[in-house]
């Protein structure tokens, strides 16, 4: 029964020690990386944007076409 309790109060220490670390490596990003970041962000919106209005503009047609005009 102990056996079980320790295993099962070692799991949030483990995991509060593993995110601390991660806290403590990581960095603010600097001006140039973080213009980089959201050009590469703005970029994303825009092609999926693209995308889905392209979609959109081929499945109106068809959509039409297969229901008749209804």
């Amino acid at each position: 029964m102990s056996e079980k309790f320790t295993e099962f109060a070692e799991i949030p220490q483990q995991f509060v020690k593993e995110g601390t670390l991660f806290v403590n490596r990581c960095t603010k990003p600097s001006k140039e990386e973080y213009i980089q970041l959201c050009r590469a962000v703005a970029i994303g919106f825009v092609v999926m944007g693209f995308i889905g209005y392209f979609v959109k503009l081929i499945h109106i047609p068809i959509n039409n076409i297969l229901v008749g005009g209804a």
